[in-house]
C-alpha cells in the first residue's frame, strides 16, 4: 500500500503498518500521525513535526530524525538503531523498550 506523502501537512493520518522506508519526509507536518509498526528505515525526517505521533513498535533504523520534533510522541519499542538524532526534540516522548543507544540520546540533548 503506498501513501500520497506530497502534501506538507499530514498531520492525524493513518500510516500503521506501512512501509515507508527511504522516503524524503524532510520538514513535513506528521502531528499525532498514527504509525504504529510503519516501517521508516532510512527515512529522512530532518526537520520534521512528530509531536504526539504514536510510533509505538515502528522501525526507524538508519533514518535521519535531524533537528524533528518528537515531542510527546509514543515510541514504544520502536527500533531505533543507527537513527541520527541530532537536535531532536524528545520531551514528553515514550521511549519505553525502544532500542536506542545513550550516545543517540546524548547528541538530541547536545544541540
Amino acid at each position: 500500500m503506498s501513501s500520497d506523502l506530497s502534501a506538507e501537512d499530514l498531520s492525524g493520518h493513518i500510516f500503521s503498518g506501512q512501509d515507508l522506508s527511504g522516503r524524503d519526509l524532510r520538514g513535513k507536518q506528521l502531528r499525532n500521525a498514527h504509525m504504529i509498526g510503519t516501517d521508516l528505515s532510512g527515512a529522512n525526517l530532518t526537520g520534521a513535526d512528530l509531536s504526539g505521533a504514536d510510533l509505538t513498535a515502528a522501525r526507524l533504523v538508519d533514518a535521519d530524525l535531524t533537528q524533528a520534533d518528537l515531542s510527546w510522541a509514543i515510541l514504544a519499542g520502536a527500533e531505533l538503531s543507527g537513527a541520527t538524532l541530532a537536535g531532536t526534540c524528545l520531551v514528553g516522548a515514550n521511549l519505553a523498550g525502544a532500542t536506542v543507544t545513550d550516545d543517540q540520546l546524548a547528541a538530541s540533548e547536545r544541540e
